[in-house]
């Protein structure tokens, strides 16, 4: 899929606090006071290591383009209290064009952020807020940060009227997003002459027309719905949990169900049963719950039952860091499972791509009667953005079936494409049983070497056949340097290299959104001319670097640019390593 990308121009705004301060629900109303305005925009979330409660800060950029990825520093720090702050040092960037507003009765400015040069505004946000009964100091903050960005107060006061849930409140709140916006103005008249002003949107610019404000767990779920899925077994666990949340209502308006089970283990078998069934079945997990689902994924590999298990990676080993996100489940993945145990994994590359990655997981899955899982991440799942709203890729659920009474039907019998029809129980004279034993073509048991043999290379065969189209991956450009990536990396990536064409450095851009299985003929049509490839993602072991070397030939050894997570990967970052490798003899 061909495609280009200009550099965005945007602005950056944190808002900061401890727990219960309200900053997610103004970092929320300002995404969608934006979106009103015409523009796009990412909200991250980002939280110490107590997953809930405690310090938590919501991530912004907004601009006249979508945007895939965190700025390289931010335009504004707004703190509505100090409590522990200091621990988004490393997230949250400041500079000398920077500003800082928090609240002096609760303390002073860290020095971490005091030392960047940006300028502070200390602003009494709690004694304003009780000035206006029944307001909340959140609301100063939505009115005081989105008027530094060049919202009207007419527009964030609208987001503010189509979220509230307490009537009674609206009132006081609306007083107090407009007590922010006042306040705003005085600050910035303050900065004209210190500096200069602060970023903002250039509303003129843009452009008002529907769109969609979601985050990625909740687009998958979206894309599970469109290509079929009407079952869903769940077991919660960060940060894949929204996917299920969202799910739960919605199966049941299409005549589906959602069950939660007692542990990971439970929830993958309950899909594969369901799937046999004949139901479109998916579950939904992270590192730690898909290491319980090995065996059961094996069993649906070897008894040919199509499952969808969608993956919100973070950070690892073990428990690792919840709340936080890194491509380091890859390896896993495509490789983790006992035996020849083919399967397809798919990772989607942007929270919108996650509605059309996850209807076209569920489609191959179907198609194929395989195993799938879905590769995405803490930074795509757990954000919000406003996107175009995406149009429907028209893949579904079809799999292929036996009609009753088959003469001499075989379940797995060694067609010429790896697919063989799959009755569904209940079906007259098309019995059959399906297990994880080896297996003749009749599905009895079976330890012969030519059953084992002809049954691998069915298995095999199904996946590397089938015509995957264009959507295996997105190609950029032509140039004779390419770099390589997947998933949440390729939001700035993207931007690095748009950034580096900027610059006249040309860069090909290879995202990869099917991981497994490999493309040869495919990536080798897509490297045609290449001389020099560089591989970037984020985990600490290469582990897609690695991947491609042991599946694909390069023109010459690729390079690797790769680093663990919890900090996420910045277009600067990759735009320095990029024009490093470039330049490189």
């Amino acid at each position: 899929m061909q495609t280009q990308m200009t550099v965005p121009t945007s602005v950056s705004i944190a808002l900061a606090g401890s727990g219960g301060s309200g900053v997610m629900t103004a970092g929320t109303v300002l995404l969608a006071a934006a979106a009103k305005a015409g523009a796009y925009g990412l909200m991250v979330r980002t939280s110490g290591p107590q997953i809930r409660g405690g310090e938590a800060a919501a991530l912004l950029r907004l601009g006249p383009q979508p945007m895939g990825s965190l700025d390289d520093g931010f335009d504004l720090l707004l703190a509505i209290d100090w409590q522990n702050v200091n621990r988004f040092a490393d997230e949250i960037v400041l500079g000398p064009r920077s500003v800082l507003i928090g609240d002096p009765d609760e303390g002073e400015a860290p020095e971490v952020f005091k030392a960047t040069g940006a300028r502070y505004a200390p602003l009494s946000l709690k004694k304003m807020a009780k000035a206006i009964p029944g307001s909340w100091v959140n609301m100063i903050a939505l009115g005081l940060s989105g008027t530094l960005a060049g919202l009207p107060l007419q527009v964030l006061q609208e987001a503010v009227r189509e979220s509230w849930k307490k009537p009674a409140t609206l009132e006081a709140n609306l007083l107090a997003v407009a007590a922010g916006a006042e306040a705003a103005a005085g600050i910035a008249a303050t900065l004209a002459h210190s500096g200069g002003p602060m970023a903002q949107l250039e509303l003129g610019a843009l452009q008002s027309r529907p769109r969609w404000m979601i985050s990625g767990n909740e687009a998958t779920g979206f894309g599970a719905l469109r290509g079929g899925v009407r079952f869903v077994a769940a077991y919660p666990i960060t940060p894949a949990t929204e996917v299920l949340e969202w799910l739960a209502p919605k199966l049941p308006e299409v005549g589906g169900t959602l069950l939660q089970a007692e542990d990971e283990l439970a929830s993958i078998n309950m899909i594969i049963g369901a799937s046999y069934g004949g139901v479109p079945s998916l579950t939904a997990t992270a590192g730690p719950g898909l290491a319980l689902m090995t065996e059961a994924l094996g069993l649906a590999v070897a008894s040919e039952v199509p499952i969808v298990v969608v993956d919100v990676m973070r950070g690892g080993p073990s428990t690792g860091i919840p709340a936080k996100s890194e491509q380091s489940d890859l390896s896993f993945a495509v490789g983790g499972l006992p035996g020849d145990a083919p399967r397809l994994v798919v990772a989607p590359s942007s929270i919108g791509d996650c509605l059309g990655a996850a209807q076209w997981t569920v489609h191959l899955a179907e198609a194929l009667q395989a195993p799938a899982i879905l590769l995405s991440d803490q930074f795509m799942g757990q954000s919000r953005a406003v996107i175009d709203r995406p149009l429907d890729s028209g893949f579904a659920a079809r799999r292929l079936t036996a009609e009753a009474n088959t003469p001499d039907y075989k379940r797995y019998r060694n067609t010429e494409s790896g697919v063989s029809p799959m009755a569904i129980p209940g079906t007259e004279g098309v019995t059959y049983t399906a297990d994880g034993l080896e297996h003749s073509e009749a599905g009895i048991p079976s330890s012969q070497s030519k059953d084992h043999v002809l049954q691998l290379d069915k298995r095999q065969r199904k996946l590397a056949l089938h015509d995957y189209g264009p959507y295996w991956a997105d190609i950029e450009g032509d140039a004779d340097a390419v770099v390589i990536t997947f998933g949440s990396a390729s939001g700035p990536v993207r931007e690095a290299v748009a950034r580096a064409r900027a610059l006249g450095t040309d860069l090909r851009l290879i995202v990869l959104r099917l991981l497994a299985p490999t493309r040869p003929e495919q990536m080798a049509a897509a490297l045609q001319g290449v001389k020099r490839s560089i591989v970037v993602e984020q985990n600490h072991g290469a582990q897609l670097y690695r991947y491609l070397r042991a599946w694909y030939d390069f023109p010459a050894p690729p390079a690797s640019y790769h680093r663990s997570g919890p900090l996420p990967l910045r277009p600067a970052e990759l735009l320095t390593a990029l024009l490093a490798w470039r330049n490189a003899k």
